[in-house]
């Protein structure tokens, strides 16, 4: 589950890397001035399809560090529109974990099926797997 106000914090962070107000951002990603107001007072979670705005508005933002703070921003890989050599703002070195292996659809949970599963990757694409 993400952390609404650490995401906030993250959010804001975006906004004032691109020296971005709460309006203009909102006009770039597509959203109303009243959604980014809403979000940054924590009256409202960001639904997937903000998310999925932000991130294919500014590419320099991964997905992992915006949703849970895991990462670096802005990513160094990704091509920067109109700038040039950009400070990182933030960056967190996890340890490893190991990967666990995938849950077969017919593996149950407290004695409930597995519907769906759905990945994310960061480029902000996703895979979604349902039950045959």
């Amino acid at each position: 589950m993400i952390n609404n106000d650490d995401f906030v914090k993250r959010l804001q962070k975006v906004i004032e890397y691109y020296g971005e107000s709460a309006s203009s951002f909102a006009e770039k990603v597509g959203v109303q001035r009243s959604s980014i107001s809403h979000i940054l007072s924590g009256r409202n979670k960001p639904s997937l399809d903000f998310v999925l705005k932000i991130l294919q508005s500014y590419p320099e933002v991964e997905l992992y560090w915006l949703l849970n703070g895991k990462g670096v921003f802005p990513n160094e890989s990704a091509p920067i529109s109109g700038q040039t050599s950009l400070p990182i703002i933030e960056r967190e070195n996890h340890p490893k974990e190991t990967p666990k292996p995938p849950l077969p659809f017919n593996e149950k949970s407290n004695s409930k099926d597995i519907e769906r599963i759905v990945i994310f990757y960061t480029d902000g694409t996703f895979k979604e797997y349902h039950k045959e």
